[in-house]
């Protein structure tokens, strides 16, 4: 049986990115502007409202079967497709007149994600990708490169972005963020998706994030994984189900889900893998070696 082939979605995609560029360019670094509160403190502005509308407004006329989940106006219909928006990823970016930020769209059937694009035209770029068709970036359709992740393979090569050391902190894992950056050889907070389009392009080899919504991760995951990385939450299941985020060139995953996955309470489980020096588990092992000398009277200096 021959695999569905999603080319007039993908095709879609673009035409609804189109529109999305073009409302929110004319509203970028406007003097009116009007950006409000949600109820978990995050801004959102006219512009996200309307770029979501805009989208809805066409999948309600071109694929009027399909699901929507939206980060503004949240899941409507009910199908295996389900079309997830996020209107623009980097709000507070786009708020400040910063020009890293994006509209997100995909398109998951069954719960796999089998196309996203990502576009962002204060960049003046876009990535897109679907299922089996591999990943690439350009202008548009017919004027595009291939998009690689890296080969590296040794934590000490790599580089890491992220969004905020905060965001860890208020989740108990600062310290274990912190070992990783310590470990690798360059760390960037590029933040948000283009922490992830710079991983598929090959130019960064780890990326991660300790709370996201599924609207921010759809349309990268399928992005990283047709570049020939791998997609994981922190837990390290597969796909942008999970809460939360770890992208790698594949190479580097398990090393890296040592130092971000779910450590807690792993010291004293001997099934927990140890991957060597500068590991959390060895970082806190020497702490408690430490720890203990302390109690028993040994030769620490005081």
């Amino acid at each position: 049986m021959a695999d569905p082939d999603y080319t007039d979605d993908l095709r879609l995609a673009h035409l609804l990115a189109d529109d999305a560029d073009s409302l929110t360019q004319a509203r970028f670094r406007a003097l009116d502007l009007h950006v409000m509160s949600k109820p978990d403190l995050t801004p959102v502005t006219d512009a996200d409202q309307a770029v979501e509308e805009s989208i809805r407004r066409t999948l309600s006329r071109a694929r009027s079967r399909d699901a929507v989940t939206g980060e503004e106006q949240g899941t409507s219909g009910h199908s295996q497709r389900r079309w997830i928006i996020d209107p623009i990823d980097g709000t507070k970016n786009f708020v400040r007149g910063v020009p890293v930020w994006a509209t997100l769209i995909s398109l998951a059937v069954d719960d796999e994600v089998v196309l996203g694009v990502v576009s962002a035209p204060a960049l003046q770029r876009r990535w897109w990708a679907s299922a089996g068709q591999g990943a690439w970036t350009g202008r548009s359709l017919m004027k595009a490169a291939e998009c690689r992740v890296s080969d590296v393979r040794r934590l000490e090569d790599a580089s890491f972005s992220y969004s905020s050391i905060s965001g860890w902190e208020d989740r108990g894992l600062g310290e274990d963020v912190l070992a990783l950056m310590r470990r690798v050889w360059r760390t960037r907070a590029y933040g948000d998706f283009w922490s992830y389009m710079l991983l598929a392009e090959g130019a960064v080899d780890v990326a991660a994030e300790p709370e996201l919504e599924v609207y921010d991760m759809a349309a990268l995951d399928i992005i990283v994984r047709e570049a020939g990385g791998r997609f994981t939450s922190l837990d390290g299941r597969d796909g942008p189900w999970g809460g939360n985020a770890l992208a790698s060139n594949g190479h580097l995953h398990e090393a890296a889900l040592s130092f971000l996955g779910s450590v807690t309470g792993t010291d004293d489980d001997p099934d927990w893998p140890r991957t060597g020096p500068g590991s959390v588990s060895d970082l806190r092992s020497h702490r408690h070696r430490l720890s203990d000398e302390g109690s028993d009277g040994g030769d620490r200096d005081q």
